[in-house]
């Protein structure tokens, strides 16, 4: 149903680039294991998350925003 909903598919990504970032300073080896194929997008949302962490952060304050407005 979020790829529906377009505020729900940007809250889907952004959940996703925080926990492979996340993931990815906890344990590398468990993503950088799997650079290709599917599982590269796990690689990649935590590359994202690692090099643009300052508008990523920006994106979640304002998505947290506009979900209390709601």
């Amino acid at each position: 149903s979020a790829l529906f909903n377009f505020q729900s598919l940007l809250l889907v990504i952004l959940l996703m680039i925080c926990t492979c970032t996340y993931v990815r300073a906890v344990t590398p080896r468990l993503i950088d294991r799997n650079k290709e194929g599917f599982l590269g997008l796990f690689w990649m949302s935590a590359r994202i998350g690692e090099r643009l962490s300052p508008y990523v952060a920006l994106a979640c304050i304002a998505m947290a925003v506009t979900l209390l407005i709601q």
